[in-house]
């Protein structure tokens, strides 16, 4: 028996058509509007670990490892494990670093270091 703990260099969360559609809740999606600065909650199935240390890539996922470019740089302020209804999640705060232009094809991150 062990403990199942998942290291994520990147945020990734669903579109938000998810929680339009009752699908998942509104922290597992990408908000709408992104807005340098700005501060949101974020909500992931699993015992995540994420770097608090320094910038990292906001992704969306699609499922299974299936993931775009990064949409912004971020840097998580809070993460804290729980259970909700017998299952263990990660719930935190991160905050905008910059917003990238989704047609730009220029390379924004080297592994988790961000380019600038």
């Amino acid at each position: 028996m062990g403990i199942s703990v998942e290291f994520n260099p990147d945020l990734a969360l669903r579109d938000i058509s998810h929680y339009k559609q009752g699908k998942r809740a509104e922290d597992e999606c990408i908000p709408k509007s992104l807005e340098t600065g700005k501060t949101y909650s974020f909500l992931k199935k699993g015992q995540r670990n994420y770097w608090l240390d320094g910038e990292l890539p906001l992704l969306e996922t699609k499922g299974n490892q299936e993931l775009s470019r990064p949409i912004a740089s971020i840097m998580i302020l809070e993460a804290t494990h729980l259970k909700i209804d017998g299952e263990i999640w990660t719930k935190g705060k991160y905050r905008i670093e910059k917003v990238f232009n989704p047609h730009d094809e220029k390379v924004h991150f080297e592994s988790y270091a961000r380019k600038k």
